[in-house]
């Protein structure tokens, strides 16, 4: 499987007029090799080339995990002693043409591997990866949907512990510490995010000193890992009875989202998607409270394409994974999302996520 992928992309250099493409540790890389290599101050890139093998330029101590790759490779290794820089040159000379036309990863390549890349003509190859990633296979829809699985298991057994005089900061561990005993792979696809009362109001709130309070609507925002695949969910709880006009908005989101889902099928696009949930939250006079895209593509990333949004015209395919989460927020009161995991099937799509999308109201 995994040469087959590296196969694909060499169709696409090849339509896309570049020699070779150099990645660094991270998703692409795992996803072309099944290698994982840290993102570190040691410089570490593979080159994938139209013709001839993989280049792999890796510090020493990584050689070993190089020569794993499930295909033959070319490794330049380097020591700390010496430095990345005649490995690099060396790994670039056996391209041939110093004027070779090289893609590198727009969205992740820093200015260390830039540098050390340098000589050749550079271009971002973000929309190749794009192409590559974005229609996933069963074996890595069957990953995601064990995520997702972990995932709940953890939110189940979080739900005991919120309680009135609980911190945002204490349910966000207990929340993790539920991941890791689910089976998530320790790096999580984001830390928690919990947001009690007032602070649901920010769509992003990192988990806070807040202790929870009766009557608080909470936003919880989580995700499971597994080999290397995430999920993506949220869900909202209560103390109690929350403010009526939170209870009216959590209906109205529930249907935003529903509408979302039901929006998603082969030959829509993401702004077909974003349309959808959204008309249900502005006819229901909350437009402006709505104030992030209806979701984004999920795999290797947290983040990736397609993306549900205005402007995104990415025709959906069968195996295209991608969450739906409209929200709500209302400064000063807080704030409702829900949120799901999705996948397109040849006839329509499917949740990756079955959690109750009611509120769930705790004692």
């Amino acid at each position: 499987m995994i040469e087959q992928r590296v196969e694909r992309l060499r169709e696409l250099m090849e339509s896309e007029g570049l020699d070779a493409i150099a990645v660094v540790p991270g998703p692409n890389l795992h996803y072309l090799s099944g290698l994982h290599f840290h993102l570190s101050e040691r410089a570490t890139a593979a080159i994938f080339r139209v013709r001839g093998k993989p280049l792999f330029v890796v510090p020493h101590l990584e050689e070993g995990k190089a020569n794993q790759a499930p295909y033959p490779v070319e490794v330049f290794g380097w020591t700390d002693a010496d430095g990345p820089g005649d490995a690099f040159k060396a790994a670039l000379a056996s391209l041939g043409d110093e004027a070779v036309r090289l893609g590198v990863e727009g969205r992740r390549c820093r200015y260390l591997e830039l540098k050390l890349l340098g000589g050749a003509s550079v271009s971002s190859a973000d929309a190749i990866f794009d192409r590559l990633r974005m229609n996933k296979d069963a074996a890595e829809v069957a990953a995601m949907e064990e995520a997702a699985r972990m995932a709940q298991e953890a939110f189940a057994a979080t739900l005991p512990f919120i309680k009135a005089g609980v911190t945002e900061k204490a349910v966000a561990a207990e929340l993790v510490t539920n991941l890791l005993r689910a089976g998530s792979e320790p790096e999580l696809p984001f830390f928690p995010l919990v947001a009690s009362g007032p602070n649901g109001a920010d769509p992003h709130l990192f988990p806070t000193d807040r202790k929870m309070e009766k009557g608080d609507l909470i936003v919880l925002d989580w995700g499971a890992t597994h080999q290397g695949y995430m999920s993506d969910i949220t869900r909202c709880v209560s103390l109690g009875e929350p403010e009526a006009e939170l209870l009216k908005v959590h209906d109205i989101v529930r249907d935003a989202a529903r509408a979302g889902r039901e929006a998603a099928i082969p030959g829509a696009t993401g702004q077909d998607v974003d349309r959808a949930a959204r008309k249900v939250i502005v006819d229901a006079g909350y437009g402006e409270r709505f104030i992030h895209r209806t979701g984004h593509g999920l795999g290797l990333e947290g983040h990736e394409g397609p993306y549900m949004n205005e402007g995104d015209l990415t025709e959906l395919r069968p195996g295209m994974t991608f969450t739906v989460e409209p929200g709500v927020y209302l400064p000063g009161l807080g704030g409702v999302r829900i949120e799901d995991d999705m996948v397109i099937t040849e006839d329509g799509s499917r949740s990756m996520t079955d959690l109750d999308r009611g509120l769930t109201v705790l004692g």
